[in-house]
């Protein structure tokens, strides 16, 4: 009997398989009330990009948009305007104080004097001069922040020229990339929740902090094969904070390019019990696969292999983690 020939490792589905895939996830969409446990079953297997749906999938299962489709104009409404707040409450223009202090100084009762309200160069302090070089002034803040968000700006355009997006040349390009930055805020406040222990510096050394983390991850390795497990953290000498606590703290994305990062993130999402311990079997899963030479190496080449994890097939990893739940 016939078979079909074996994909390479890395290949992507088969275009009738992500066509199938794409239809499901968009009826699941399309419903008005949408179901997020068949919404998470979908995601779990990976987004397709061609349905450009990512976005709201993802706002979805972080729980930023509710599942009643009704709500979501103005649910997205109330986040953006409460994003405005926030940055015109912590992000300090200099300029617009300068024109508050203005304000006020011809309000006061020297109003009426020569100087006619404004400030004599002897009242104005070091922290409110544009040349000071104090780190804590308000227009140093300033400028750093306007580097830093140029600087992301150059990133972008420089990783990404076929992106016409960012030239935003209409005006559906400009008003989302200014919803971008809002719905961005409380996409990430919702992802990081479920890891806000690991971050906490004064729990790193407790049950839920990163230690305690990083010993599930152990624990989890020893479950599944304790021959690499005490080849690692007893013969070698390697234990999970030399190479895991990079891989937990940034979620991955520094071991997998960026489109395999972004299908692992489809999977972490798609957990009702949170991304943490999809992570964890994730994990797991990158050890196990690697076994061969990890059980052959000795301290120096297990770590340089797992500090620098070799590419590898993510549908597959991702198969393997799943047979660990």
């Amino acid at each position: 009997m016939a078979t079909s020939p074996r994909s390479p490792p890395g290949a992507p589905p088969p275009p009738e398989f992500e066509i199938s895939r794409q239809s499901r996830l968009l009826a699941a969409l399309s419903k008005k009330v949408i179901d997020l446990d068949e919404l998470r079953m979908l995601a779990a297997q990976g987004v397709p990009d061609g349905a450009a749906v990512r976005p709201t999938v993802w706002k979805l299962l972080l729980g930023y948009l509710p599942s009643d489709r009704a709500l979501w104009e103005q649910e997205l409404a109330k986040k953006r305007s409460q994003y405005a707040a926030f940055k015109e409450e912590f992000l300090s223009n200099p300029m617009e104080i300068a024109r508050q202090q203005e304000l006020e100084g011809q309000r006061s009762e020297n109003a009426g004097s020569i100087n006619n309200g404004l400030l004599h160069r002897s009242e104005v302090t070091q922290e409110e001069h544009p040349l000071s070089l104090g780190k804590t002034t308000a227009w140093n803040q300033f400028f750093e922040y306007s580097e830093i968000i140029e600087q992301i700006d150059r990133d972008v355009k420089r990783t990404h020229p076929d992106m016409h997006f960012f030239c935003g040349d209409s005006s559906f390009a400009k008003s989302n990339q200014n919803f971008a930055e809002a719905d961005s805020f409380f996409c990430f406040m919702e992802l990081l929740s479920g890891f806000r222990d690991n971050f906490c510096q004064k729990l790193d050394n407790s049950a839920v902090g990163i230690q305690g983390t990083l010993s599930k991850l152990s624990q989890l390795v020893a479950k599944y094969d304790g021959e690499l497990q005490r080849h690692l953290e007893i013969t070698t000498e390697i234990n999970p904070q030399f190479y895991a606590f990079r891989w937990i703290t940034l979620l991955l994305t520094q071991e997998f390019n960026f489109a395999d990062t972004i299908h692992i993130w489809d999977t972490l999402l798609s957990d009702p019990d949170g991304p943490q311990e999809t992570l964890l079997r994730i994990c797991c899963a990158m050890l196990i696969l690697v076994r061969k030479r990890l059980l052959a190496g000795d301290f120096t080449s297990n770590l340089k292999l797992l500090q620098n994890y070799p590419p590898t097939n993510i549908s597959h990893l991702l198969y393997v983690a799943n047979k660990l739940h």
